[in-house]
């Protein structure tokens, strides 16, 4: 990484200990470096004058993978899982595509709704609406809409995501099974 530093006149240095040295040029920078024992890196180039510092360079590649390790780790993968209906589609049935979509926004992933025309079924695109309404509906503003009911082909699709707290999914989905158990007792 000397390298880099050289075709910079003046460079703004960090000594190894982290300490401030300030703006000396580039040819000092080094010599302080060889003195130590150490690199001289360059930590941003981007500005003026440059940001080197003094640094063991195999410990700071190992330090700067480690960080990079690490925020992979914490990052949280957003699935996007789908579920597909069609406008024939029974409020039983629904209501168990409910359950699931329920189930996956409280993991905190995206659900793909779709609604699949066929054949002339698309002559009325406005029940298959009425379907993705009955799911926002009954889904009382518990989750986001990322993107709204859009007709493209056969297929109208509706992108929901996360909204509010998981303790009030979990007692939805508890109200769907219920509503589901009435059912089949009448």
């Amino acid at each position: 990484m000397n390298e880099r530093c050289l075709r910079f006149a003046d460079v703004r240095l960090i000594g190894a200990d982290g300490s401030q040295v300030g703006i000396v040029q580039t040819r000092k920078a080094l010599e302080m470096a060889r003195e130590a024992g150490l690199d001289l890196v360059a930590v941003a180039t981007n500005v003026h004058p440059p940001v080197c510092r003094i640094v063991d360079y195999g410990k700071y590649r190992y330090e700067m993978d480690k960080k990079k390790r690490e925020g992979k780790q914490k990052a949280k993968t957003q699935d996007v899982k789908g579920i597909k209906i069609r406008p024939g589609t029974a409020e039983g049935d629904l209501s168990i595509c409910l359950r699931k979509i329920l189930a996956w926004i409280g993991e905190g992933n995206k659900v793909k709704v779709q609604v699949q025309f066929r054949a002339r079924e698309i002559t009325h695109p406005e029940i298959g609406r009425q379907k993705l309404d009955w799911i926002l509906e009954r889904l009382d503003g518990q989750v986001g809409i990322e993107r709204p009911p859009t007709l493209d082909g056969m297929l109208m699709t509706m992108v929901l995501i996360p909204g509010k707290p998981a303790a009030k999914k979990e007692a939805k989905i508890e109200q769907i099974k219920d509503e589901q158990d009435s059912a089949k007792a009448v």
